[in-house]
């Protein structure tokens, strides 16, 4: 089988310039990527989080091109917690790659990170997202009401996670 995740490398800058002019992306990064310089200092802020150990974010690739991401952030020593996240281009949407990719990176943040708990959440007008997150393992936990404000519009959230037991 393929490889199907890598770390993002300085020259994925152009097709992270493209993903985030894709609609409904624009909530998938954490700050305006609208040049090549901007992609590439997005791609240098995810090396400095893997130096630090504090986020692992890979490009999940398909036929070798990267067409989307997944990462595993806000790792926490003490309670050996992590937050999974994910994105993928369009053209790669409904093939399977962002269930895979979650499952790919839990048991990289079990067995070479030594975490136990991974947490994610999404939209509760997200059925996709949702779809991904219970094929890769994560077991719903509850709903956040509120939790997200985005244009000035407030959205709930389901929580899921999985244990390096499950």
């Amino acid at each position: 089988m393929d490889t199907l995740l890598r770390p993002w490398h300085p020259d994925d800058a152009p097709i992270i310039l493209a993903a985030s002019g894709e609609e409904a992306m624009d909530r998938q990064f954490t700050s305006q990527i609208d040049s090549l310089p901007a992609a590439e200092e997005w791609i240098a802020l995810l090396t400095s989080r893997r130096i630090d150990d504090t986020a692992y974010s890979f490009a999940v690739l398909h036929e070798g091109v990267p067409v989307g991401n997944v990462a595993v952030s806000s790792v926490e020593r003490r309670h050996l917690t992590g937050w999974v996240s994910y994105w993928m281009r369009e053209e790669a949407r409904g093939k399977g790659l962002a269930t895979r990719a979650c499952r790919e990176v839990s048991e990289f943040a079990f067995s070479e990170l030594g975490l136990f708990r991974l947490e994610l959440a999404h939209r509760l007008d997200n059925p996709a997202s949702c779809r991904v997150a219970t094929n890769a393992g994560f077991a719903v936990e509850g709903v956040e009401r509120a939790r997200l404000l985005y244009d000035g519009v407030r959205f709930d959230t389901e929580t899921h996670a999985r244990l390096a037991t499950d």
